[in-house]
């Protein structure tokens, strides 16, 4: 009797561990695939500079802890380089978006290029009738829909994805609060059993993010300014370091004041202040969204949308417009920024998802958000 394969996406980290246990308990012929996607030594030689970036990359005790789970599971595990892919298709994008004053997300663009793309490409190589991988979401009839806990749910991630992507893929965990996988991999004994979630951005891992930035963009200087009364309150670090809605890491002395980033200048390197969490200038009323990635062959007219990661669906109504992109329309947004991405659902299906082009008020782009 011919066992379907599947290859898993093996990071080191506990989903993906429990991922494989179940797979081989119902049955399918399991292997893994470790990704390697980011190599500074590389990636400085790209931009001629081979003293950047020297901090050690946790991707090898990564692959150490996938190699352990797959050797205690008796799973052969492949390992594959797109580091040069990740740099072209990944950074360079988070870069070049972080360049004009905008607030990319690296995470989501690796979904759409490399685990999603590249790595299924590799998987067919190696006789993959199917690709999983430890993601908090489930597909149901061909659809994405969110992952049943609310607190991991990763969706989010996965919405600039197609429904041809994301054919034969399979997320054995979507159905699993986090406690029921961590009591799989105790059950199991696996060395990822107590490993903590990752937070960095995507393979590059957890670092200071202002120190690591700045081997490949120049910190610039300028000037903060209070937009209310165009008093200037201190000096900013940098633009690329600030996102609307920030309080954390302003550097203004002498005041005890709950100010608030609501917004950029990016020709006069200004950073746009304003006192207090409800002041007006964090809120818009509809925005603009393109890069589009709609699973739907009904046209949207009402439905959810959720701008950030753990942030709530909010109400949104859909207006299509010219040049594949989307008019989104809502009451009150708050702190709703250029290159996130707007992801839109049908209560826990997601439809689909674009990146905020422009963000408005009373059917005007709002001047200080770039």
């Amino acid at each position: 009797m011919y066992m379907k394969k599947v290859i898993v996406g093996v990071s080191g980290g506990v989903d993906s561990s429990v991922a494989l246990i179940l797979l081989k308990n119902e049955g399918y012929e399991v292997e893994g695939l470790f990704m390697r996607n980011w190599d500074s030594l590389v990636n400085n030689d790209i931009l001629g500079n081979p003293t950047l970036d020297n901090q050690i990359c946790t991707q090898e005790e990564d692959y150490n802890d996938a190699k352990a789970v797959c050797d205690k599971l008796g799973v052969t595990l492949h390992r594959i380089d797109f580091v040069k892919e990740y740099w072209d298709y990944v950074f360079t994008y988070f870069l070049d978006e972080l360049k004009k004053g905008r607030t990319p997300n690296p995470d989501v663009m690796c979904n759409k290029y490399i685990k999603f793309d590249l790595f299924i490409k590799e998987a067919k190589k190696l006789g993959a009738d199917y690709v999983a991988t430890g993601h908090y979401a489930r597909i149901e009839n061909g659809n994405l829909y969110k992952g049943i806990d609310e607190n991991k749910d990763q969706s989010y991630f996965l919405s600039q994805l197609s429904n041809e992507q994301l054919k034969n893929v399979l997320f054995p965990v979507g159905n699993l609060n986090k406690e029921e996988v961590r009591k799989i991999a105790r059950d199991y004994d696996l060395v990822t059993k107590d490993k903590k979630d990752s937070t960095g951005i995507c393979f590059i891992g957890e670092r200071n993010f202002r120190q690591f930035l700045s081997n490949y963009l120049p910190n610039i200087p300028g000037k903060i300014v209070n937009i209310e009364t165009n008093e200037v309150l201190g000096e900013h670090i940098g633009l690329m370091h600030y996102t609307i809605g920030q309080r954390k890491g302003l550097a203004v002395g002498g005041t005890n004041d709950r100010l608030f980033v609501v917004g950029k200048n990016l020709n006069d390197n200004i950073l746009y202040v304003a006192l207090g969490s409800d002041n007006d200038y964090l809120y818009s009323d509809s925005c603009i969204i393109d890069t589009l990635v709609l699973n739907t062959n009904d046209k949207i007219v009402n439905c959810q949308a959720k701008f950030r990661y753990r942030s709530k669906d909010i109400p949104v109504s859909i207006e299509y417009l010219d040049n594949d992109e989307l008019l989104v329309k809502y009451t009150n947004g708050k702190s709703i920024t250029p290159g996130q991405v707007c992801a839109l659902y049908d209560g826990d299906r997601c439809l689909g998802s674009g990146i905020i082009k422009e963000v408005r008020k009373n059917n005007e782009k709002l001047w200080y958000l770039l």
